[in-house]
């Protein structure tokens, strides 16, 4: 049993050390949103994914310690969570002590994670509906009725001239 706990905080340790990656990762993604550089977000999303990839292959390991640590325990994998575990290992101190940190320390790094990435879902939000707020005022001020062109004698004239998302009633 200590053997598996062990492996579980090693991948526990290896999983926060990863997380602890993207928070520089998400720092400069706010940056490149501000800035509106589509190019770099998207270099800083695809490192992102790498980075996901990584973390994806720990979970799996961690779950699949995750089960045979209930079949040693003969307890049902679902049912066994870091707080469920962190308990199951009260005759175990040193063991218990060592997942309870990692488990705070864990905690810690994915809750600063998730305050970035809000962060940046806001600011997305917010560059969305400026280009929507954009895009409404351009075609609403070509479709404006009384549009002011000019000729070429730089006469004033006040014709109408069709733009797209008008309909042609005369056709």
């Amino acid at each position: 049993m200590a053997g598996l706990i062990d492996e579980l905080v090693n991948t526990i340790l290896k999983e926060n050390d990863i997380y602890k990656e993207l928070i520089p990762i998400a720092d400069e993604k706010t940056r490149v949103i501000i800035k509106n550089d589509l190019d770099a977000l998207q270099k800083i999303t695809e490192q992102e994914q790498l980075t996901i990839e990584k973390i994806n292959a720990l979970e799996k390991k961690r779950e699949e310690v995750i089960v045979n640590i209930g079949t040693v325990l003969s307890r049902d994998p679902k049912e066994l969570n870091m707080k469920t575990l962190i308990k199951i290992l009260g005759k175990q101190p040193e063991e218990q002590k060592r997942l309870s940190r990692i488990h705070d320390e864990l905690s810690e790094t994915l809750r600063r994670l998730v305050v970035i990435n809000d962060r940046n879902k806001e600011l997305i939000k917010q560059s969305l509906e400026m280009i929507e707020f954009n895009m409404n005022l351009i075609q609403s001020t070509r479709m404006a009725p009384g549009v002011n062109n000019y000729t070429r004698s730089a006469g004033e004239s006040s014709i109408r001239q069709a733009g797209t998302g008008m309909f042609d009633a005369k056709q």
